[in-house]
């Protein structure tokens, strides 16, 4: 299994190798995206080693900057599945002016070691770009949001329930860096506070290796104010990902 997955995700990766030096969405660009894979460390609901693949895409239309992001965790041992998280999810921004946008997005993620069998979540609102250079940008969103949950069946039996929902206060802050010509820096926080607060940091460092080859560095950090019962409130990744751009 290991070995059909880790085939799967080269193969998968293998187009964008000639593309990996190019900046994500340069110039006149209207499409571009990267791709990752690599082997990740977790602690928390999920203590083990494990094999990570992402790939995000950015397509640009007029006014309109779309954005769609595909993840996947996974871990076998003994046949045995020790880790498990796939994530989808896209976002739509409408520019009103160069600093300032309206947004909407879904994701759709499932991690059944937190005892959620997936989560969804929408939201849409304002966001704004304080700083927009070719060396550095920061920008923040805020607005209205609703996330809805189903617990796995052995969480719903403990718990008394079988689904939890809610309307949110939905924020993300994403600051980026290019710390050399070959080198660039990013935090992103992204929250969720209603009747609980879902929180998540990413903190990266990507350094291109040589010619289309870069390495990704990141610490990602999951909160989550109310687990469910036995759950740990945190989950950490530390991954180390070989990173192509086309």
């Amino acid at each position: 299994m290991k070995r059909l997955l880790l085939t799967a995700a080269i193969t998968l990766t293998m187009p964008f190798a000639a593309h990996a030096g190019s900046e994500f969405v340069e110039g006149d660009a209207t499409f571009a995206g990267e791709a990752e894979l690599g082997a990740t460390l977790t602690t928390g609901n999920t203590d083990t080693s494990s094999f990570k693949a992402r790939l995000a895409l950015k397509q640009e239309l007029d006014n309109w900057e779309n954005q769609y992001v595909l993840e996947g965790l996974y871990k076998e041992d003994s046949e045995e599945v020790t880790a498990k998280r796939y994530f989808l999810g896209a976002q739509g921004n409408y520019q009103i002016n160069d600093v300032s946008y309206l947004f909407a997005n879904t994701n759709y993620e499932v991690d059944p070691f937190t005892g959620y069998d997936f989560t969804s979540t929408t939201s849409a609102g304002y966001g704004q770009h304080f700083i927009d250079t070719d060396r550095m940008s920061l920008k923040a969103e805020a607005g209205p949001g609703y996330i809805y949950q189903q617990l796995d069946e052995e969480s719903a039996l403990a718990e008394g329930y079988d689904s939890e929902d809610s309307v949110v206060a939905h924020a993300v802050i994403d600051f980026q860096t290019k710390i050399s010509d070959s080198s660039k820096f990013q935090q992103r926080f992204v929250a969720d506070w209603g009747s609980k607060l879902d929180a998540r940091s990413e903190t990266s460092l990507t350094a291109n290796i040589v010619g289309a080859l870069a390495m990704k560095f990141a610490v990602i950090v999951r909160y989550n104010s109310e687990p469910l019962d036995d759950k740990e409130s945190t989950d950490t990744e530390t991954n180390m990902t070989l990173l192509y751009a086309f």
